[in-house]
């Protein structure tokens, strides 16, 4: 149980800005934890945007939407972001793969970065207030942040890496495939309240398909940054699927 709880922690230290004044042993049981307790980070974001939801009906949609972003985009930091744009930068440059490789671990922001930025925040503010005036239910806000994180596992686990070092190969020593069902068993229950919830967890499936593929051709295999962007892309994703389910089934 103290190995669950520092592995919680981990995980909410690591996925999050929430402050946690606590010094947690890094070891290959806290690590397996931590990374069985992705999608509970996710519920951990998904319920402040839940409670922010409900406590701001009463604001104007297009402001309630902004808030939810900012809400967002402040609990996790930015951190995925950041890969997102390392990404961008790197495939924009249309140079061979050594050179991709030492754009995306370049710290400086190019242009392909910050239209890759604006674009996915843009989008996502929109789809958010597309979701908020179909009147969608407040369990989506929960349910999504953690499908990313989950997804995120599932593309850990079964991409390949493209170099034995870094935090995605770290991480990889300590998750199996059982992990992955653990991790799942928490999402479940959320089956029951969110409106087509198995059909977002086979949209997000496809999503990181092509993107795993995609990654792949482009890199040879995936890295922490590759890890980080399929949470914001598949957040993206979960909101597009979530409008068009509610614009076709419920429309």
């Amino acid at each position: 149980m103290r190995e669950a709880l520092f592995g919680l922690a981990l995980a909410l230290q690591f996925l999050t800005r929430i402050p946690l004044p606590v010094a947690c042993p890094w070891n290959a049981a806290t690590c397996r934890w931590a990374l069985r307790c992705f999608p509970l980070a996710g519920l951990v974001i998904g319920a402040a945007l839940a409670a922010l939801a409900i406590l701001g009906q009463g604001l104007p949609t297009p402001l309630l939407a902004l808030a939810l972003l900012s809400l967002w985009v402040a609990l996790s930091g930015g951190l995925h972001l950041d890969g997102v744009m390392d990404i961008a930068d790197a495939l924009g440059s249309n140079a061979p793969l050594e050179k991709r490789w030492a754009i995306m671990k370049d710290s400086q922001v190019g242009s392909f970065a910050i239209l890759a930025l604006v674009f996915l925040l843009a989008w996502k503010a929109a789809l958010i207030w597309a979701l908020l005036e179909a009147g969608m239910s407040p369990w989506l806000w929960l349910a999504l942040p953690a499908l990313a994180r989950f997804g995120a596992l599932l593309l850990l686990r079964l991409a390949p890496l493209a170099r034995r070092e870094g935090l995605a190969w770290t991480w990889r020593q300590h998750l199996a495939r059982h992990d992955l069902g653990l991790a799942l068993l928490v999402l479940l229950p959320l089956f029951g309240f969110v409106p087509g919830g198995a059909w977002l967890l086979g949209a997000l499936c496809v999503f990181l398909f092509l993107y795993g593929l995609a990654m792949v051709r482009a890199f040879t295999g995936i890295n922490g940054d590759i890890v980080g962007a399929a949470i914001e892309g598949g957040e993206l994703w979960l909101l597009l699927i979530a409008w068009s389910w509610w614009w076709f089934a419920m429309g």
